[in-house]
C-alpha cells in the first residue's frame, strides 16, 4: 500500500483509558505520526474526547473509522477478543494495523490476523514495545557475546492491582481469554524471548484461583523450557498492593537482572554481578534512561510504513508468544 508524505495518519480503534493515558500522549510525540480519528462505542463520548484532545474525527462504527479517507493506520486498543476481527476489517480496507498485546484470544485468530494483513499487502505489527527498551537491549548484546556464559535459567515478574484498572474486561474470561497470563504475562514472555535470542518448546502452568469459562485466573506461574537448554519462569499477578517488575537472567559466569524493566519514562539499572568459585568478583551496575516506549514503537511503524519495510514486532513475532499463551491455558 502506498502512502505518500512523510507522516502516517492513525486511527485508535477503541479508544478508552489506556489508549487516553498511553497511546495518545505517545502518538503525540511521535514525529512521524499523527492521530487524525478515534472509535469509541458511544458516539456522544468519541466526540466529546475528540473535542477534549483536538482529535478532527470521531467515530462510533469501526466500520466507518476504517472507511475514512483521512486515515491510513489503525491503533487496536479494544479488548483482546476484539482484536481478530478489528484486524480483518482493517485490513480489508487496506489499513496498516498495529494492535496492542496479547494480540488475540488463540493462535488460530493470531494465523488469520497474519493471513489477512499479508493479503491485503498492509503491514502488521502488535504491541511488544519493550523491544525498544535500551536496557533490554544490552542484556540481549551481553547474552550474545557470552560474557555471562551459557544461560541456564531466566525469570521475569510483573505483579499489580487491576482493580485499579479501567478496563473492566480484564476478568472476563470471554473478552480477555486470559488474566495476568495474558495481560503481562506476554511482556515477560515477549521480554525473555528477546533477551535470550531462543524460542519456548515447553510450557507448564499453575493458574489461581482456576479459570473457568467466565472467569480469569487472578496469579500465574508458568514453567518454560527454551530450545538452547534454559529453564525459565514467569510469575504474574492482578492481587498485590504494589506494582512490580523485575527480569533476571542467571549464566555460568553472571548474573544479570533489573527491576522496573517495563516502566517507559524512567531510570532503572541492569545489575551485573560475576563470579567465581561461589564467590562474588565484581558487581557492575550500568544505568539507563528509557524512552516513551509507546512513542518508539509507533515511530518504528509508521517508519515501516513510510520506508517499506518490516516491522521488528511482526504477526509472526506475536504468534510465537500466543502458542505459549494457549498452551498455558490448555484445558482449562
Amino acid at each position: 500500500m502506498a502512502h505518500t508524505g512523510n507522516t502516517i495518519r492513525y486511527g485508535i480503534i477503541g479508544f478508552g483509558g489506556f489508549a487516553e493515558r498511553t497511546i495518545l500522549p505517545a502518538m503525540r510525540l511521535s514525529a512521524n505520526s499523527e492521530l487524525v480519528a478515534i472509535q469509541k462505542r458511544s458516539i456522544d463520548a468519541a466526540r466529546s474526547k475528540a473535542k477534549e484532545y483536538s482529535i478532527p474525527l470521531a467515530f462510533d462504527s469501526v466500520e466507518q473509522l476504517l472507511a475514512c479517507g483521512e486515515v491510513d493506520a489503525v491503533f487496536i486498543a479494544s479488548a483482546n477478543s476484539a482484536h481478530c476481527g478489528e484486524t480483518l476489517l482493517a485490513a480489508s480496507a487496506k489499513k496498516h494495523v498495529l494492535v496492542e498485546k496479547p494480540m488475540a484470544l488463540d493462535a488460530d485468530e493470531s494465523v488469520r490476523m497474519i493471513e489477512a494483513c499479508r493479503a491485503n499487502g498492509v503491514l502488521f505489527a502488535v504491541g511488544h514495545m519493550l523491544r525498544f527498551s535500551p536496557m533490554l537491549m544490552r542484556m540481549k548484546e551481553i547474552i550474545a557475546s557470552g560474557e555471562a556464559g551459557e544461560i541456564t535459567s531466566v525469570r521475569a515478574e510483573f505483579i499489580y492491582d487491576a482493580g485499579m484498572s479501567t478496563r473492566e474486561w480484564l476478568f472476563d474470561r470471554n473478552a480477555a481469554g486470559g488474566g495476568p497470563t495474558f495481560d503481562i504475562g506476554v511482556h515477560c514472555l515477549d521480554s525473555l524471548r528477546f533477551v535470550l535470542d531462543d524460542e519456548v518448546t515447553a510450557t507448564h502452568a499453575r493458574l489461581t484461583p482456576p479459570p473457568t469459562d467466565s472467569r480469569t485466573e487472578s496469579s500465574s506461574l508458568l514453567s518454560l523450557q527454551f530450545s538452547k537448554g534454559t529453564i525459565g519462569s514467569i510469575y504474574t499477578s492482578f492481587e498485590t498492593p504494589i506494582r512490580s517488575t523485575l527480569i533476571e537472567c542467571i549464566g555460568r559466569r553472571a548474573v544479570l537482572s533489573a527491576a522496573g524493566f517495563t516502566t517507559s519514562e524512567s531510570s532503572p539499572s541492569l545489575k551485573i554481578i560475576w563470579g567465581e568459585n561461589g564467590k562474588t568478583v565484581k558487581t557492575v551496575e550500568e544505568h539507563f534512561w528509557i524512552p516513551n516506549l509507546y512513542e518508539q514503537e509507533i515511530s518504528h511503524m509508521s517508519d515501516c510504513i513510510l520506508n517499506g519495510r518490516s516491522p521488528v514486532i511482526d504477526g509472526e513475532n506475536g504468534l510465537k508468544n500466543q502458542i505459549v499463551l494457549d498452551a498455558a491455558m490448555a484445558k482449562r
